[in-house]
């Protein structure tokens, strides 16, 4: 039989506290983007694919940003 191997992280632990404030900040200003188009725009010229896109982004950096701030606080998942 094998022997077992550890499973690590594959970012280093000193890492997280950057990475959760560089993720949360992109996807803040994601966020905002977003709402500034939908208030800004009308109806007529919005482009659906814009907001998706933009959306999409926003939520992937704010749920990797939300993983990397509990990781950074000690809460692992």
């Amino acid at each position: 039989m094998a022997a077992a191997t550890s499973v690590s992280s594959p970012v280093p632990l000193a890492w997280y506290p950057t990475l959760a404030v560089a993720t949360v900040a992109v996807g803040l200003m994601l966020t905002a983007s977003f709402f500034i188009y939908e208030a800004t725009s009308s109806k007529r010229s919005r482009c659906f694919a814009k907001e998706v896109t933009t959306a999409a982004a926003a939520s992937v950096f704010l749920g990797f940003g939300s993983l990397f701030v509990l990781l950074a606080s000690g809460v692992y998942v």
